[in-house]
């Protein structure tokens, strides 16, 4: 078995061609193909956790440099509880120990840690390791690094409709309040901006419950690299791409 992997690795790479002014302010990724990475090298499935970590560590350090205010990553959804229990546990095992080994240079970095989802529902060393994170950073606005976590789209989605639910109930406000700007304040996501690009790699064409009112006009950019694998230049080929679309928001373009 190959352990080289593991090591951190410094990659010099180069992003003069990427236009600052045109840069995604959201970032939204869809982390996916830990297993089969694993399962590739006749590995357990742990092993492309551990690995998928290390490019959670890449992603973020090269979203800072770049100044991308927002950066969401999808680490745990509401269906993940249905793996083995073994494997559930080495996701959360992974989360404690990211956020221990990597708060320090994540502050040092000016990398606020915030999380979306239903985080009560987590294990109690995960709680406390979140918390502790988020406290910790909470003053820091270089980039935001949103973990979602035990999160759902669905869900998500149906909270907001209860919450608003109650709140015409009690009169707090009434049914001519809510439109899609009054709606998406009860979302998990309402200090944080709807996302310019979604990546999703492993080969897989769905969004997985994910976002799914915010990523309404958001810019999709697919590979067929397996998380583990994917790589500073990958992040920058998707921003290179979204940098030549043309977003019209449903909309016309005049020359």
């Amino acid at each position: 078995m190959d352990f080289n992997f593991f090591k951190k690795r410094t990659v010099q790479v180069d992003f003069n061609d990427i236009d600052p002014a045109k840069l995604p302010k959201h970032i939204a990724i869809i982390m996916d193909g830990n297993g089969r990475w694993a399962k590739k090298r006749g590995m357990p499935r742990y092993f492309g956790h551990r690995a998928g970590v290390e490019t959670v560590r890449r992603v973020v350090k090269l979203c800072a440099k770049l100044n991308v205010p927002y950066l969401t990553l999808y680490a745990f959804s509401t269906e993940n509880w249905r793996r083995p229990q073994e494997e559930v546990n080495v996701l959360m095992n992974l989360l404690v120990e990211y956020i221990e080994k990597e708060i320090d240079e994540l502050n040092r970095e000016g990398v606020r840690l915030t999380v979306i989802g239903e985080v009560a529902e987590l294990p109690e060393p995960a709680r406390l390791a979140l918390a502790k994170g988020i406290e910790k950073t909470r003053q820091n606005n270089r980039l935001n690094l949103i973990l979602a976590l035990n999160y759902g789209g669905r869900r998500e989605i149906v909270e907001a409709v209860r919450k608003i639910a109650d709140d015409v109930k009690s009169g707090k406000i009434t049914p001519e309040q809510i439109n899609e700007e009054f709606f998406a304040n009860y979302l998990y996501t309402r200090e944080f901006p709807d996302p310019d690009l979604l990546i999703r790699p492993s080969g897989e064409i769905r969004i997985s419950n994910f976002l799914l009112w915010q990523i309404a006009y958001s810019e999709i950019w697919l590979t067929e690299v397996l998380w583990p694998d994917f790589s500073e230049e990958h992040l920058l080929q998707a921003i290179r791409d979204y940098q030549k679309r043309d977003r019209r928001f449903g909309g016309i373009n005049y020359p």
